[in-house]
């Protein structure tokens, strides 16, 4: 079904837009919040969060495109749940590995509100990641993005393991440098 289908149905209030979005984006997202939490429950559970925010944001909002604001909310919510579990001191999933590889090149939340907006940099990166090939770009997105671990990149790719662990040092390493030349404070 097509994504303005999918809104109508939203907008007309009909269950049946939970059942369409799950079938076109489910696997999707269960996937997207197991590549964060590492567990299969909390993925589904992560899944149906999502269907039931987005049933209490749609009206009045009207998503474009309705993929890219579906995959943001479940993987906010998967980093939620993270959050959650540090708090609690019982989380041993893949999302500490994946951000302390980008500690090098992303300034600290405080170097951050000093020196620039969180949007102008995520504009930066953005702009980073378009001068990035396609392979670059893909893997530093499923890293980064999806929290993929490196062994599924390399399998997606058909590249070896270690190939990805270097493309993705050079990147940071190019990221890091990019971020100073922009100005700012790493």
């Amino acid at each position: 079904m097509e994504d303005e289908k999918i809104i109508e149905l939203y907008k007309e209030r009909s269950e049946t837009a939970i059942a369409e979005t799950d079938r076109k984006y489910g696997a999707k997202c269960r996937s997207t919040a197991y590549n964060i939490l590492q567990d299969r429950e909390d993925s589904e559970e992560c899944a149906n969060d999502t269907y039931m925010r987005l049933w209490n944001s749609i009206p009045p909002k009207e998503p474009s495109p309705l993929a890219a604001f579906i995959y943001r909310i479940v993987r906010n919510i998967a980093l939620d749940r993270v959050k959650a579990a540090f708090r609690k001191r019982r989380f041993a999933g893949n999302y500490t590995d994946v951000y302390d590889e980008l500690t090098d090149c992303i300034p600290s939340a405080d170097n951050v509100a000093k020196s620039v907006e969180d949007r102008e940099l995520t504009e930066m990166i953005d702009s980073f990641l378009d001068t990035l090939g396609r392979e670059k770009k893909a893997m530093f997105l499923m890293r980064y993005w999806d929290f993929r671990p490196i062994s599924d990149i390399a399998q997606s790719l058909g590249v070896g393991e270690s190939k990805v662990r270097v493309t993705l040092l050079r990147t940071r390493e190019k990221l890091r440098e990019y971020l100073e030349r922009e100005g700012i404070d790493i």
